[in-house]
């Protein structure tokens, strides 16, 4: 008889798959937890990815939909009594679990077409680096940080002076791996964020610890362009089927393509 291949990984915290030759199956998932931050923001944490509740004065924000919350629109409406608009920071899986539920959604275009890879459907409203998204007395600004995806956003709430990283800032495992990503367009982007120097002292990250320092920045730029620099050993790792390698640059991991 044939032993067909079992692995069990755990991706993230709170979600179990276990992998059987070629295929992974989802062993357990964690309720998602809703916690609020302040009177006028919420976190979910969706096993694993995290997404945000924003409310201003005339309306709602929801940063991302999250993996595998069901009727995240409803539960936004509910938590805020305001009609809600969604923004994704990227296109990949577990950052649109909820875009279903709205008819169009606010995305930079270059995410099209990580968005439709995944059979997903609706509008994309597009939003570019510079847009100002104003909540009434709450104003986003939206600057383009392509690597982690080609489209990837961060978002900079102006008077609270919180940025909100998507997967690009973490301390937890950066997927730079793969025909869509770039590790060089991601250092560079990272440095980008300079042109906000002075108006933000804490990042919101989707996976990973929360919050975490604006000083998490320059660590991941320096990780990054040792990696480059084939300064730091990756170790083979199969990430849902692909080859990889992982490196630890001490505050995160960068995954990145076996070479």
């Amino acid at each position: 008889m044939e032993l067909i291949p079992v692995v069990v990984c755990r991706v993230n915290r709170g979600i179990l798959m276990t992998r059987k030759g070629n295929l992974w199956y989802i062993e357990s998932m964690n309720e998602p937890e809703i916690i609020r931050i302040d009177e006028d923001t919420w976190r979910v944490e969706d096993n694993g990815v995290r997404f945000f509740i924003l409310k201003g004065e005339k309306r709602a924000l929801l940063v991302d939909s999250g993996m595998n919350t069901h009727g995240v629109k409803e539960m936004a409406e509910n938590l805020t009594r305001m009609s809600v608009s969604l923004i994704n920071t990227h296109a990949d899986i577990d950052h649109i679990g909820g875009n279903d539920e709205f008819p169009s959604f606010m995305m930079h275009p270059s995410e099209a077409a990580n968005y439709f890879s995944h059979k997903k459907v609706g509008i994309i409203d597009p939003v570019y680096d510079g847009d100002v998204i104003d909540l009434g007395g709450r104003k986003l600004e939206v600057m383009l940080v392509p690597g982690h995806t080609p489209g990837s956003i961060m978002l900079l709430d102006v008077s609270r002076g919180v940025v909100y990283g998507g997967d690009s800032i973490q301390d937890g495992n950066i997927f730079l791996f793969g025909p869509m990503r770039e590790i060089h367009a991601y250092a560079l982007s990272l440095r980008r964020l300079e042109k906000w120097k002075g108006r933000y002292d804490i990042i919101y990250p989707s996976h990973g610890t929360f919050p975490v320092s604006p000083s998490l920045i320059q660590k991941l730029i320096d990780g990054s362009i040792k990696v480059m620099r084939n300064e730091i050993e990756g170790k083979e790792a199969e990430v849902f089927g692909n080859k990889i390698k992982v490196y630890d640059i001490g505050d995160a991991r960068i995954l990145g393509d076996a070479k």
